[in-house]
């Protein structure tokens, strides 16, 4: 490395704060620099500007979407017998419309394969092709 790179700037305010920065007296100690105002706590009323309150959250109840407040007290008071009682009941609902679905979509599909065996077994579809071993180059490089 070059031996200039090593060397750091330093910029002071003016010619006194460089005098006691070369003779190494720490700024702490001198009275009238900022440091020694901040550790021995002489700027009281700046500090006191500083101190910033918490503010306290109030309690506030709002609704939520899709229910509005009535719902939502309504809710908090029934008792747990009712509602486990709603919830079974909603969940055998759910229950049922998914079994609904399914049996309609095996009929759909049991109607389509019927109609299909029946049209296969009076003559081959068209694009098909006979079954048999292949016939025909195995290409690939040689």
């Amino acid at each position: 490395m070059l031996p200039w790179l090593w060397v750091k700037v330093f910029l002071f305010a003016n010619s006194k704060c460089k005098r006691y920065f070369h003779n190494r007296l720490k700024p702490s100690k001198l009275t009238w620099t900022s440091m020694y105002r901040k550790q021995h706590k002489k700027d009281i009323a700046a500090e006191a500007v500083k101190k910033k309150r918490r503010s306290t959250k109030k309690p506030y109840s709002r609704s939520i979407v899709g229910a509005t407040l009535e719902v939502i007290q309504k809710r908090r008071t029934e008792k747990p017998e009712v509602r486990d009682a709603a919830r079974e009941a909603a969940l055998r609902e759910i229950k049922e419309r998914i079994k609904k679905t399914k049996d309609e979509k095996r009929a759909k599909k049991a109607e389509v394969t019927s109609k299909s065996k029946t049209q296969s077994k009076g003559s081959m579809p068209k694009g098909a092709a006979p079954k048999g071993p292949k016939l025909g180059g195995g290409g690939g490089k040689r």
